[in-house]
This record gives C-alpha cells, sequence and structure tokens, in this order.
C-alpha cells in the first residue's frame, strides 16, 4: 500500500509541477506570436491527447518525469512562409529570453501561492525547546541548557524546529562562533549564546545540525505504546498489535518508547521476553529482533513497529497565520529564503563543502512525497513549494540543454549583437547532456544506496 502511495503522490507532484513549468512556456509563447504545435506532459507514447482551435495538440504521456513545449521552428523543421511570423527562431531575442525564461518563473510562482495558502489557512510550529544539552558539545560550550527555548538564530528570528534547521544547514562550513538567542519562558529577555564551531557540517552525510551542536529538542513522554505493526515483521510473529503497551522486556521495566528501541537496537537475533499490557490484561511475548546491517558495519534490531501518537501540550505550539495581504509579503519571503538556500546548497556541493551523495533521484522523491502526503495536507503543500523552488532553480543553471544554458546564449547574443554560432551550440549540447545525464546517473545511484 505504501509503495502505491508513493507511486500516486509523486504522479501528482511531478504532474504539477511540470504543467505549471511548461504552461509558463506555453502562456507566453503565445502572447508573442509564436506558434505552439505541441503541449505535452511526460515523454514517450501518448495517453491522452487532444487539439485546441490554434493547432496545439495537448498531450499526457506515459513516462511522467518531464515535459516539453514544442514551438514552430525552422532549426527543426521546414516553416510555410505565410506562417514564417509565428516561428521562435524569427522571434526578438527578448521574446525568445522571456519565452524560455517562463518556466522557471511559473515554478517560482506556484511555490509563491502553495506558501501563501499556508499561511492564510495557518500552520502549527512546535516551540523549539531544548530538551537537554549533551556535555562537552558545542552548545554547552555556549552555555545553552535544558528548558530553553530558541528565539533566532544567526541574528534571526525562528518560531519552530523547521526554521531552525535552515537556518542551521545555511551555515554549512561555518568556522567561529555560531550564534543563538535562548530564553528561559516567555516573560524573558533573550540571552545571547555563542556556540563554537569548526568546519561545521562538512561533509556530513546526510547533515544532522541539532545533534551536531549536541541538541536534542523537548518532546511529551512518548510510553511505549504501538501505533502501527508492520505486517510480515517480528512484532507481528510475535502476536503484538496495535494498542499494546511494552511493560517490561526480560522481566526489566521499560521507561518509554525510546528505552524500548534502545533495548530493540541493542538485541539483534536475540530472544527477547516481553511483558504487553492489552485491554487490561498482562500478556507474555517471545519475539525475536531482527538483524538490520548498517552501512558502519554495525549490526542492530528492529522489529517492525511504531509508536502510538502522542498530543503536544497546547503550550508547545504555535500557530502561523496571516492575512491574505499579510501573507503574500510572507510567501514571497519564504520563497526567496529557499531559492538562496538551494542556490547556496548547489555552491557548497560544488566546493566540495556538502558530500555529493545528498543527491535526490526519483526513488528519493517518490518517498518523501509519499511520506509528506502521509504526514498531511501542510506536509504536502510545503513539500510541493520547495520541489517547485528546486526544479526552477535547476532549470536556471547556465548548462546547454536546460532552460538556463538558453537564456546564457541568448544574453551573450545581445551582448554580442548576433547569435551564437549553431556549432558552438551543438558543441554546448553534447557538454549539457554529458553533464545532465552524470547528475541523473548520480541521483539515482544515491537512490539505491539509501534504499539498500
Amino acid at each position: 500500500m505504501g509503495l502505491i502511495q508513493n507511486i500516486l503522490a509523486v504522479i501528482v507532484v511531478l504532474g504539477l509541477l511540470i504543467t505549471f513549468h511548461e504552461f509558463g512556456h506555453f502562456w507566453v509563447a503565445r502572447r508573442c506570436g509564436v506558434k505552439v504545435l505541441r503541449f505535452s506532459v511526460g515523454f514517450g507514447k501518448p495517453i491522452w491527447s487532444r487539439h485546441d482551435r490554434h493547432g496545439t495538440q495537448f498531450v499526457v504521456a506515459a513516462i511522467p518525469l518531464g515535459g516539453y513545449v514544442k514551438m514552430l521552428d525552422e532549426r527543426e523543421a521546414p516553416v510555410p512562409e505565410e506562417q514564417l511570423d509565428q516561428a521562435f527562431n524569427r522571434k526578438t531575442v527578448w521574446q525568445r529570453i522571456a519565452i524560455v525564461a517562463a518556466g522557471p518563473l511559473a515554478n517560482f510562482l506556484l511555490a509563491i501561492v502553495a506558501y501563501w495558502a499556508l499561511f492564510v489557512v495557518g500552520t502549527t510550529a512546535v516551540a523549539p525547546m531544548i530538551g537537554s544539552v549533551e556535555p562537552g558539545s558545542p552548545a554547552e560550550r555556549g552555555g545553552l541548557a535544558a528548558g530553553q527555548e530558541i528565539v533566532a538564530v544567526r541574528g534571526e528570528s525562528v518560531r519552530g524546529w523547521d526554521e531552525i534547521n535552515l537556518k542551521l544547514v545555511a551555515a554549512i562550513g561555518m568556522s567561529g562562533d555560531l550564534r543563538v538567542d535562548a530564553r528561559t519562558d516567555p516573560t524573558a529577555e533573550p540571552r545571547e549564546h555563542r556556540l563554537p564551531v569548526e568546519n561545521w557540517l562538512v561533509r556530513q552525510d546526510p547533515p544532522q545540525p541539532l545533534p551536531s551542536l549536541g541538541v536534542t529538542p523537548w518532546r511529551p513522554p512518548f510510553p511505549a505504546v504501538l501505533g502501527q505493526v508492520m505486517p510480515g515483521e517480528a512484532a507481528a510473529a510475535a502476536g503484538l498489535q496495535a494498542g499494546d503497551e511494552v511493560l517490561a522486556v526480560d522481566g526489566a521495566p521499560v521507561d518509554d518508547w525510546l528505552h524500548f528501541v534502545d533495548i530493540v537496537r541493542a538485541s539483534p537475533g536475540e530472544a527477547l521476553t516481553l511483558e504487553v499490557a492489552r485491554d487490561g490484561e498482562r500478556l507474555s511475548l517471545a519475539i525475536t529482533p531482527g538483524r538490520n546491517e548498517l552501512e558502519e558495519g554495525v549490526t542492530i534490531g528492529y522489529v517492525g513497529a511504531g509508536v502510538a501518537a502522542v498530543e503536544w501540550p497546547e503550550e508547545y505550539l504555535r500557530e502561523i497565520r496571516y492575512g491574505p495581504v499579510a501573507a503574500v509579503g510572507q510567501a514571497v519571503s519564504r520563497t526567496g529564503e529557499m531559492t538562496l538556500l538551494t542556490l547556496d546548497a548547489i555552491r557548497k556541493m560544488l566546493v566540495g563543502l556538502i558530500s555529493p551523495s545528498n543527491l535526490s533521484g526519483p526513488i528519493t522523491i517518490a518517498q518523501i512525497s509519499g511520506d509528506s502526503a502521509r504526514a498531511g495536507l501542510e506536509s504536502f503543500v510545503s513539500f510541493l513549494a520547495y520541489l517547485s523552488i528546486s526544479l526552477a532553480v535547476l532549470n536556471l543553471l547556465p548548462i546547454p540543454v536546460l532552460d538556463g544554458g538558453h537564456l546564457l546564449y541568448y544574453f551573450m547574443e545581445v551582448v554580442r549583437g548576433r547569435p551564437v554560432s549553431e556549432q558552438a551550440q551543438a558543441i554546448g549540447l553534447r557538454i549539457g547532456l554529458a553533464l545532465v545525464g552524470t547528475l541523473m546517473l548520480m541521483a539515482i545511484y544515491f537512490d539505491l544506496m539509501r534504499l539498500w
């Protein structure tokens, strides 16, 4: 069932992103007087198509991993003399720039609309309260302590852990003092803390900002109550059911869910006896955790069960909501912030501060799409917005084949006063195909490594 949800979620996500992107090209091309021959969402064999009154064929194809807008162009096929004024290559350089740039701009617009909707409807963030600080860590040396609420990172205010992680990821590679402002209670004045870091998070795979600082977020107590049991795994084989509470393992009391997880992880392949509370009765069940081999050569145990959800206290929740007008500015600001973060991540990957293994391909996108859809509409829309920004930024990179490569040629034409030669464009095309193909293969490789 999870696989089907992932597939459906990624089809919806990619379908929306591709449609908006190609519609941007299509809409501006029409307004510049260019004849559009085909508007395709997906590649390969068409599974649905129709023609409009302008003669444009709209197509939904079988492989939903891209799309394209095919325009009348003398470079691709002969054009009747009476239609030459509708050919893309006959348009002014500024019209061609507008048509090519419209695709990525449509993705930025989609992200702004998505964030605007989230801000108007309202989102709920968990207050960033510190649960514990690791002895000897940068957080302890900087004076942070359990019970404090983080209110700003590097001088910028934050309202939840998601915002904190974004600010921290932007500091990858930093050496020196990382400024964090925190307060002991809502009425107290925030106090500035300086956390010493050196080449922070460089090539950490994947980056883990909070653990690297020695900070563990506060969470409400999670009793060892099972929320779900996966079919075919050790928990199901032992007869455990959703709603069971694990009271003891081999006679030793279990404090909470994390304690139970620690016991299971430390017992791969070992027979354990669980005392379980179910419907007011105490049961004794035998279970043997499975073995999970980690990349570092470490073997941990697992049973295939998840914890039951726990309600957060109201005082630890922050509602983020704006009026329709104020939400526009917030949405534009969030889109700009995420765009700069994406560009900075690309730069740091190129200079070696971030490992290329953080690249994600279609498999990871499908998994995250499914997870975000299961987590709720807020999570799904937020992921859609971020992916739309990523698609826009990647398409604007000055690599031939991508929109950014075409824009590079057109701006060179503006400067030089004449188009870039067909030979130079052909060489650039081969280089661009090689670069994009290599990136795609790397992303798929790292996807598969994450699965294994």
